[in-house]
């Protein structure tokens, strides 16, 4: 018997989490094909297995999923990935690499924590996008092998990241240049929405396509957060926002650094 059910992932904010779901459940034969609708945070799955080992699959993930409806429907053919997919998701895993070697070259130059912590967010999705593209469709210890480096690597960082703004709260630090700190992060946040705006023109022309590119997601936040705390910086004249914001973001690297672990089990 054949199954539609319609999930709610509430914490499933922009397209390098849907690769990692497509990631988790890959290996599920019961599953024949998966369309997401990330503006509205929903999944939908055609599957012959239960609902609820699919929302607890996707729950390892941390993502909050929740059956909605599931019903009897026609047989459907598999929805493969074809080349046209793969070239967007080059597309967007070179988008995010290019910047975190911008963001990283600069936010040392401009001595902000905020910006190379928002470098090492972009990483992470860079690090997601490359195991969709390279371990995704073979065989399963590889994508467990390739996803425990990843996350392994992408903590190591994080961690790092933390103790260096410790470093800098206790020790004497000059203010970092805030109109560095603005102008990169500005051009990250096109960047982010250049990628959510080419990965939902892979499937849909419609309304939701260009909500996409303006609905609110982690990685927009990080990005906002960091032209936050240069506008900060600028009127108070001190490194506080600057540490409070890379902070922040460094938490993001880590629960993302989790979640890529949790891929590995």
């Amino acid at each position: 018997m054949v199954q539609k059910s319609t999930f709610s992932v509430s914490k499933m904010d922009c397209p390098s989490e849907e690769q990692m779901i497509r990631m988790k459940l890959e290996d599920d034969a019961t599953i024949t094909r998966l369309d997401f609708d990330i503006p509205n945070r929903q999944l939908t799955v055609i599957h012959s297995g239960e609902a609820d080992a699919i929302a607890g699959a996707i729950n390892e993930l941390k993502l909050d999923a929740a059956l909605l409806s599931s019903e009897e429907t026609a047989a459907v053919t598999t929805a493969s990935q074809p080349a046209a997919e793969r070239r967007l998701l080059w597309i967007v895993l070179l988008i995010n690499f290019g910047f975190f070697v911008l963001e990283m070259i600069t936010g040392f130059l401009s001595r902000s924590m905020g910006l190379v912590a928002d470098s090492l967010d972009m990483l992470a999705d860079a690090f997601v996008y490359g195991l969709a593209l390279f371990a995704v469709g073979g065989a399963a210890s590889r994508k467990k092998s390739i996803a425990r480096i990843s996350g392994y690597l992408q903590l190591g960082l994080a961690i790092l990241g933390f103790a260096e703004v410790i470093r800098r709260f206790l020790g004497f630090e000059v203010t970092p240049a805030f109109q560095t700190m603005i102008l990169v992060s500005f051009l990250a946040l096109l960047g982010n929405a250049a990628s959510l705006y080419v990965l939902q023109k892979s499937k849909s022309r419609e309304a939701h396509m260009q909500a996409s590119v303006i609905f609110t997601s982690n990685d927009v936040i990080a990005n906002i957060g960091v032209i936050l705390a240069g506008v900060l910086v600028y009127f108070t004249a001190s490194k506080i926002p600057d540490l409070i914001i890379g902070a922040m973001v460094f938490l993001l690297v880590a629960r993302g650094a989790f979640r890529i672990l949790s891929l590995s089990k």
